[in-house]
């Protein structure tokens, strides 16, 4: 089964961050490279109104048909003529004109119950849509593949009976918050993402699965991040 690979980047803006700037990067200049790369489509998002985790970030999706080619990315965008004059005002700047604070990624690799992300028809067409980024922290190892082999295995069509449409789901292979999965869901609006999440939690087959012996303490710690896409996302 062919796998795709997925870079979840999150610019951290902090105190004296320049989300314009970032966004100037990111639409003129990263993106049209990486589709060069033939890499997309490629998902750009910054925290909902009602998101709680209180940080100003904005949030990268990036694609791969394999972790090499994520690996390398950063070597062929430094051969890529066009790219470095496109990024030049990004790049340019120095220590104290720093752009954001710091950048955390992380590098998944697709589940068995979704090899490939995909972006629902008609998604890019509706300004209501909202997003649901979630990571989930498993004690261990061991726990963390169970919770993968949970989703594989069940809580995946259980979402698509609820109208949870996922995007992509992905196993961290590196991260800041291993083990650990994640994946990004997108709804018509943000009513339509909560009335999702009841039809979710009281599903027969949600009741059936969650009670399951081996799948008992499979998640530690939940991240949950309400999105909005920008403009120029391909997601």
């Amino acid at each position: 089964m062919t796998k795709q690979y997925y870079e979840v980047r999150t610019y951290l803006l902090g105190d004296n961050g320049d989300a314009a700037a970032v966004d100037r990067y990111l639409e003129h200049a990263l993106l049209p490279a990486l589709g060069r790369l033939d890499i997309g489509p490629v998902g750009v998002f910054s925290p909902a109104a009602n998101d709680t985790n209180d940080r100003d970030s904005i949030i990268v999706v990036i694609p791969a048909k394999s972790a090499e080619q994520l690996a390398t990315l950063s070597t062929r965008l430094q051969n890529d003529e066009q790219y470095l004059a496109d990024a030049k005002p990004y790049l340019d700047r120095g220590p104290k004109d720093a752009p954001f604070a710091r950048i955390s990624s992380e590098l998944l690799v697709a589940m068995d119950c979704m090899p490939m992300l995909n972006v629902p028809a008609g998604t890019l067409d509706n300004n209501d849509r909202v997003y649901e980024l979630r990571l989930y922290e498993s004690a261990n190892e061991r726990l963390g593949n169970l919770k993968v082999d949970m989703f594989n295995n069940g809580e995946v069509p259980i979402f698509l009976d609820c109208g949870i449409a996922p995007i992509f789901i992905g196993q961290a292979v590196i991260g800041p918050q291993t083990p650990s999965l994640t994946y990004l869901t997108v709804y018509p609006n943000d009513a339509a993402r909560l009335k999702a999440w009841d039809a979710f939690r009281a599903h027969p087959d949600w009741q059936v699965l969650k009670g399951v012996a081996k799948y008992k303490g499979t998640v530690s710690k939940i991240d949950k991040h309400i999105l909005t896409a920008k403009p120029y996302s391909q997601m």
